[in-house]
């Protein structure tokens, strides 16, 4: 390009790049960016002039060239698709017409700060320090799919919205980054894309907010996270899907609000996190899914907890904060698979981890109650038999309440009316307490109800006692046998 055909303010900026100058076109660091497509020819910079500095632009012994602009309005298309440009790129506050093509691209730095554009294509870009997007405000898609960025991506406060086709507003799929992903304040009218990207720092969407309803708002299945994912007071409207993501720190949750009614807000199934925090927030709107999941510790609010949940397949080592099962009871009964013993095994061990057996055989009886009611009618019937005599097993002091209130009323109703000998000759002396204990206990034997034959009523009170003693032997033994399977 000859020189001779640059405007004065692209003069200004073919100088200033040989010695990496910074050139500011702005009338007030305040000024309204949106209001770009008004700027006159003074502060226009054609898209074609950058990418010939970008290129091929001119260079100055002891100088380090590079292109800083500000306050611009960018016209044309900037093109450096499969180009490499070894230099920095600061185009901050700037106005871009139309879409920058920089598919497979190969930059330094890239610094957009502040600007307005109607989309990025940067698919397969590499860039070798930084991507800055800080501040931006784009009306199209970001594609950003398959990038390599050997620093950090940063979005704060940035503000996407998808194109009206309802194409992804932010694509972020398979993008490799060398630091962090920093985005808090992010807004995104569309999807969010991080399938299977990798993030060797941490994620931050502290504060985001990520709107997309009735459909998937935030894309990160099998996301690769090397430290931390901070979701802290973020705003969703649409679900979050996290299957098969491996996040090595925390994945934070807390004051989050979460929301899509009648259908997932979380999906976090076959996922492996360190730990996951769920607290603070508001109830999360829609269903909660963790089926599947690894999860070293798992801080889970019971009041955070929606209406629905799948837990199916749940591992976890500890679950925090320490809550009475009264307040985590019902999270399992919410299940939308219903009966779900494997969730109640796994809240049975984390109380056992931290040594109270008493909730642990809480859980348990919690879990007998909700398998008999997948029962059929006898099975049923069993259930409550076992429920009321021996609280299946857990409750053993029950049977010997039984016993002793059994007894007492044998021993008193016999006690009044001594049942006739069988032989009279050869009866042992009747005793109504032993005898009562013939009855109730069918294994050992005194000698005595062999030898009285007990008539009209208290021969059915005989029958009654005889059924009641081998009903609580048998439950007894069944929760015995219960009990020292689990140990």
């Amino acid at each position: 390009m000859e020189i001779d055909n640059l405007t004065p303010a692209e003069l200004r900026v073919w100088r200033a790049f040989p010695k990496g100058e910074a050139v500011d076109f702005r009338t007030a660091e305040d000024e309204d960016v949106t209001a770009g497509a008004g700027w006159g020819a003074e502060r226009t910079v054609r898209a074609t002039v950058l990418r010939a500095l970008l290129l091929n632009g001119p260079q100055e012994d002891g100088e380090i060239p590079a292109l800083r602009v500000a306050g611009a309005r960018i016209a044309g298309v900037l093109n450096l698709q499969h180009g490499e440009a070894d230099r920095a790129v600061r185009l901050g506050h700037c106005y871009f017409d139309d879409v920058p093509e920089l598919y497979g691209s190969r930059l330094r730095h890239l610094r957009l700060s502040g600007s307005v554009l109607p989309g990025l294509n940067a698919v397969r870009v590499q860039v070798e320090a930084v991507l800055r997007l800080t501040d931006c405000k784009v009306h199209g898609p970001i594609r950003l799919g398959g990038a390599q960025i050997g620093g950090g991506l940063f979005l704060e406060r940035a503000e996407i919205t998808g194109a009206d086709t309802g194409e992804p507003a932010l694509y972020l799929n398979h993008v490799t980054i060398g630091a962090d992903l920093w985005a808090p304040g992010l807004r995104a009218h569309g999807e969010v894309r991080l399938n299977g990207a990798s993030v060797a720092g941490s994620v931050n969407l502290n504060d985001a907010r990520l709107s997309n309803p009735g459909a998937l708002v935030l894309d990160a299945q099998t996301l690769n996270v090397e430290t931390d994912l901070h979701m802290r007071r973020l705003v969703t409207f649409g679900w979050i899907g996290l299957r098969g993501a491996r996040i090595a720190g925390r994945l934070d949750l807390s004051y989050a609000h979460l929301s899509n009614p009648g259908d997932a807000a979380l999906r976090a199934s076959s996922c492996n996190v360190g730990e996951l925090w769920l607290r603070k927030g508001p109830p999360i709107e829609g269903t909660l899914t963790l089926r599947r999941a690894q999860i070293d510790e798992l801080f889970l609010e019971p009041q955070v907890v929606p209406h629905e949940v799948q837990f199916n397949g749940l591992v976890y080592t500890s679950l925090t904060p320490q809550e009475p099962p009264e307040h985590r009871l019902p999270m399992l009964e919410r299940d939308r698979e219903g009966y779900v013993p494997h969730a109640y095994e796994q809240l049975t061990a984390a109380y056992r981890r931290i040594g109270d057996d008493r909730a642990a055989r809480r859980v348990q009886l919690a879990k007998q109650r909700r398998h008999r009611a997948t029962l059929a009618w006898y099975g049923r019937l069993w259930g409550h038999v076992q429920d009321a005599t021996v609280g299946y097993g857990f409750h053993p002091l029950r049977a010997c309440v039984w016993l002793v209130s059994l007894l007492a009323v044998g021993t008193v109703a016999y006690g009044l009316h001594h049942p006739p000998p069988l032989k009279a000759d050869e009866a042992p002396h009747f005793n109504a307490l032993f005898y009562t204990l013939d009855l109730l206990l069918p294994v050992i034997s005194f000698g005595q109800e062999g030898a009285f034959a007990p008539q009209g009523w208290y021969q059915s009170l005989s029958y009654a006692l005889v059924i009641a003693g081998w009903i609580l032997a048998t439950t007894v033994f069944a929760g015995v046998t219960r009990t020292v399977n689990r140990q």
